[in-house]
């Protein structure tokens, strides 16, 4: 039996330790916001955040997060988290969405840096490339991803 903390939640589950957190996500949690792109830790859509950190859930496997706290897209843009709430809103205010199939992976990815960062810091063009840089999107909405950061980091100031 394996237990995993996700968003806010303890969840038991009879999964081989092996098995990718992607897959107990979205298979034995039914949480399907998190995708699968690649499968190999390359296009970013499947990213979660373990402990605050932004990783690949499609190569992690969930004896990797046994005493650490997940969390997914559904609690990111849920309203209560701060961060994500702004990034949420910047993304809809630019229209970042074409497809929208990488876009819980770019959302976590951008909240995850905008936390990294010193409160009321404001990134650069090229800090936000190169922190959003793991995330693919096939519509090449990149420049709408910047200014949708950059937007959700002046709100935050």
């Amino acid at each position: 039996m394996n237990t995993l903390h996700v968003n806010g939640r303890e969840h038991a589950l009879n999964t081989d330790p092996t098995t990718p957190i992607l897959w107990a996500l979205r298979d034995n949690l039914g949480m399907t916001g998190t995708k699968f792109g690649c499968g190999a830790a390359l296009c970013g859509a499947c990213t979660v955040h373990l402990d605050g950190q932004a990783i690949r859930s499609c190569v992690t496997p969930i004896s990797a997060a046994q005493n650490g706290k997940i969390t997914t897209i559904e609690a990111v843009t849920d309203g209560k988290d701060r961060v994500g709430a702004a990034v949420y809103a910047a993304w809809v205010k630019h229209d970042v969405a074409q497809c929208g199939y990488c876009q819980s992976g770019q959302i976590m990815s951008a909240t995850a840096f905008l936390k990294s960062l010193p409160r009321g810091k404001q990134p650069t063009a090229a800090e936000i490339d190169s922190a959003m840089a793991g995330n693919i999107c096939r519509c090449g909405t990149y420049a709408r991803i910047r200014a949708a950061v950059a937007d959700a980091a002046k709100t935050l100031a």
